[in-house]
């Protein structure tokens, strides 16, 4: 079992920056993959990054590309998300996931990850 808490939500004005955590316990964090997706009112839940347990740079959504950075830190059992440029299409609920099975050609899809935080509301104003 993974239980996951995301924090560092909060409200931005459009070009700004945020940082989310989520910290996991348990004691197979580190062979989870680590993804981030979020959900905004009336819409899908959507991926937006993820990164396996062997570290390396991360796969992301082709709309946060060169703006948003996933990074882990296995010791720490936290995952990060650093988000710059942040425009009022970012605007929703970011929710942290893990999954000891998630697929490198899957890694996109919810049904992929068996753990999820609850979710931490981020709002970029124009």
């Amino acid at each position: 079992q993974v239980q996951l808490v995301e924090s560092g939500g909060g409200l931005v004005q459009a070009g700004g920056s945020l940082r989310l955590s989520c910290a996991a316990s348990g004691r197979t964090f580190s062979r989870n993959a680590m993804g981030w997706f979020r959900q905004a009112p009336g819409e899908e839940r959507e991926f937006v990054a993820v990164i396996y347990w062997t570290g390396g740079s991360g796969y992301y959504a082709d709309s946060v590309k060169g703006r948003f950075t996933i990074s882990r830190d296995n010791a720490k059992n936290t995952v990060y998300l650093q988000m710059n440029s942040l425009k009022p299409e970012d605007t929703a609920v970011y929710y942290c996931a893990a999954g000891p099975r998630v697929g490198q050609t899957r890694y996109y899809q919810v049904s992929e990850y068996d753990f999820w935080g609850q979710g931490t509301q981020v709002t970029v104003s124009s």
